[in-house]
């Protein structure tokens, strides 16, 4: 999937993946190609940008760890970022629901 498609929705993508479990950004770009499946195979370009934004913007924060001797941060979300992608999921709903009534031809 292009990049361009993704415009306006990696923000919540990223908050959903770590949503429940922290993760730092090579796990988040594992995390979102598997649960699409393939679809968003997103390079580290694309994410560590979005995530230093999303901490700036207090949705997300981040605390360093070491793993296999790797010092590495670890992305969680905040009270504010839940807070965010409840509402981008309800607008999400609406949104996609609107699409696809007019790609159905729906009334």
């Amino acid at each position: 999937m292009s990049n361009e498609s993704l415009k306006g929705h990696l923000d919540a993508l990223i908050l959903a993946a770590i949503e429940h479990q922290p993760a730092h950004g090579y796990a988040i770009i594992e995390r979102l190609r598997a649960r699409s499946a393939g679809a968003f195979d997103l390079q580290e370009g694309t994410i560590y940008p979005a995530l230093h934004r999303l901490e700036r913007l207090g949705l997300l924060e981040s605390d360093w760890s070491i793993e296999a001797g790797r010092k590495r941060r670890v992305y969680s979300v905040t009270t504010t970022g839940h807070k965010s992608l409840a509402k981008q999921r309800q607008e999400w709903r609406t949104f996609s629901k609107g699409v696809d009534a007019v790609l159905q031809g729906a009334l």
